[in-house]
């Protein structure tokens, strides 16, 4: 079974993919950790990508690919993976797809977990880092006992620039221009199963795996 996990910034699919992998006993596949693994172990397509990366550029759609694939023959694979990074545009869902075909493969199943803008803002724009110790704090989830001052030292508590507001838009209208398309896509293949986002992370969890059949 080859599942793939979407969800806006702030949907908290780290956490969601943790859960259904080991509730589905599913490996997880972060395509991230999928480049620093390749690149510390300097295999061949790890050396590939890395120039890609020295230069500041983006890992062509290809080899992105071709790692996903290799790693999909791993033994700890073969009751499922769950993807979760990739894909992040229509034309790199239609390359897995068409790479998965010639394998005689296809996605089966893509949770997409659906979080409002607000509340992805609400949950993205609401940290506090203190300057002295770097301790951090959420307005909502975790408050400081005093406004603007750190629990533990006592020092200024500030805003970091990507914690902001503004740019927390601004990271909600890069995914709608490039990921969200990725929902109509799959909707159109009958793949799409959509979950409230905006619960608590188990019970988000519980109905991921309970749209998809694994519970």
């Amino acid at each position: 079974m080859i599942l793939i996990l979407l969800g806006p910034p702030g949907a908290g699919k780290g956490t969601q993919a943790a859960l259904v992998s080991q509730g589905a006993a599913v490996a997880h596949v972060a395509t991230g950790d999928l480049f620093r693994e390749n690149i510390r172990n300097q295999t061949e397509l790890g050396m590939q990508a890395k120039a890609f990366v020295d230069k500041g550029a983006l890992v062509p759609d290809e080899l992105t690919v071709r790692m996903l694939l290799d790693r999909l023959d791993r033994p700890d694979t073969q009751k499922g993976v769950l993807l979760d990074g990739f894909p992040r545009t229509v034309d790199q869902a239609r390359a897995l797809d068409d790479a998965l075909k010639q394998r005689g493969q296809a996605v089966d199943q893509v949770l997409y977990i659906n979080v409002g803008e607000e509340e992805v803002v609400r949950r993205l724009a609401g940290r506090w880092t203190c300057r002295q110790c770097g301790a951090v704090y959420h307005q909502v989830f975790s408050p400081p006992k005093q406004q603007g001052k750190c629990d533990q030292c006592g020092g200024e508590l500030y805003q970091r620039d990507d914690d902001k507001p503004e740019t927390v838009r601004n990271r909600l209208t890069v995914f709608n221009q490039q990921t969200a398309p990725l929902i109509d896509y799959y909707k159109g293949q009958g793949k799409l199963l959509e979950v409230n986002g905006e619960q608590e992370a188990d019970a988000v969890g519980k109905d991921l795996l309970k749209a998809a059949g694994l519970s």
